[in-house]
């Protein structure tokens, strides 16, 4: 068997910005990246986590690091491109994996308002 990394993305926002809220839809994110793709932390090769320019309480990596076994998956987090009327309160995720599967199996996963930024893979199952 061959593994190869594969990137999965995710998005979601949040209703404010304090540490609470962006704990909160992170986790629940990365859960739900995790169930649909069936992802084990030590198959995980690394996380860049952004969120827009008016979400500072805290990092998302918290959220991260607070998943069992997860504290060793290198992590970076990062400002998003501020563009103008762009979607806000936006945490956005990009997991590299180490997986057999193939790119067209990876499951991406639009939360909450984030379902516009991919209406083409938000079906029924990412509301």
């Amino acid at each position: 068997m061959t593994l190869l990394v594969r990137g999965i993305r995710g998005a979601t926002t949040t209703a404010e910005n304090s540490a609470a809220e962006i704990y909160t839809a992170t986790r629940e994110l990365l859960d739900r990246m995790i169930m649909e793709n069936d992802i084990e932390a030590e198959n995980v090769v690394s996380i860049m986590l952004t969120m827009t320019p008016d979400l500072n309480a805290d990092f998302p990596a918290k959220a991260v690091r607070s998943h069992p076994d997860w504290q060793w998956v290198p992590l970076m987090c990062s400002v998003e491109v501020n563009v103008p009327q762009s979607l806000k309160k936006c945490i956005r995720l990009l997991l590299h994996v180490n997986t057999d599967k193939k790119q067209q199996d990876m499951v991406h996963v639009y939360l909450r308002e984030a379902i516009r930024l991919r209406p083409d893979l938000a079906g029924e199952d990412n509301a």
